[in-house]
């Protein structure tokens, strides 16, 4: 199968690091990976702040550049969701309608699409892991507790495969960090609040890393961390999968 890797903005411009992992874990698992050069933002912020009909050029870009490829995969579980929820062009509707039924979050296309069952990674730390809101309640990457379901975490059954891991329990496994996208710059007071209430989660549990499917989410709770100079590194799943490969 052809895969397109997408790579979001933030991750793109603050976390190259974890598009490389991206690459390597998909590599190693043998997919035949691109990364389209023509790819840019998917137009998320600009809908997320009331100008969705400012985003039609960034459509048409991202269906030039991510039409034919048999699967889209990003480490952005917000990204893909705006993609799957908010791509149109009335233009070429066809082509947009491909595209979103293509595009995957990295969990959710191992799991569902390559369907791993193992992994050489080996990563012997306390890792918590943060189920971003876009994640878990828009892809059902994993069930919430607020509602009725069968219990289950795509991203917590692949890193259960990870040699050494311990992965920890925390309190409140799927709270909101407080990211929010604009929400963290309007609503700074209570953005902050909410994110220190999942950095307190991570330290009650003694986690020595916080992992998760959204480089946004990390990046709110990595710079309360780093404010309060506390012993946890924030790292990307991505980043987790690879490490050892």
């Amino acid at each position: 199968m052809r895969v397109a890797l997408f790579i979001p903005c933030y991750v793109d411009q603050f976390y190259p690091q974890v598009g490389i992992a991206t690459l390597k874990l998909l590599q190693h698992l043998g997919l035949d990976v691109h990364f389209p050069m023509q790819q840019t933002c998917c137009g998320q912020p600009m809908a997320n702040g009331g100008f969705e009909h400012l985003t039609h050029s960034c459509n048409a870009n991202f269906i030039k550049a991510f039409d034919g490829y048999d699967y889209i995969v990003s480490p952005s579980g917000s990204c893909v969701l705006h993609v799957k929820d908010h791509l149109h062009d009335p233009k070429q509707e066809d082509k947009a309608t491909q595209v979103r039924q293509r595009v995957f979050e990295l969990c959710e296309f191992l799991t569902d699409i390559v369907q791993v069952q193992s992994l050489q990674a080996r990563f012997p730390k306390r890792v918590a892991v943060h189920q971003g809101c876009h994640g878990q309640r828009g892809l059902q990457l994993a069930a919430s507790t607020e509602t009725v379901t069968p219990r289950f975490s795509k991203p917590l059954q692949l890193l259960k495969m990870v040699e050494g891991i311990e992965l920890v329990n925390l309190d409140r496994p799927d709270e909101c960090c407080g990211f929010g996208g604009t929400f963290c710059v309007t609503e700074e007071a209570v953005s902050a609040a909410m994110g220190l209430s999942r950095v307190a989660d991570y330290t009650k549990h003694e986690a020595q890393v916080v992992t998760g499917t959204d480089v946004s989410c990390l990046m709110h709770q990595e710079g309360l961390i780093k404010r309060r100079k506390l012993p946890v590194q924030v790292m990307h799943i991505a980043e987790v999968l690879a490490a050892g490969l």
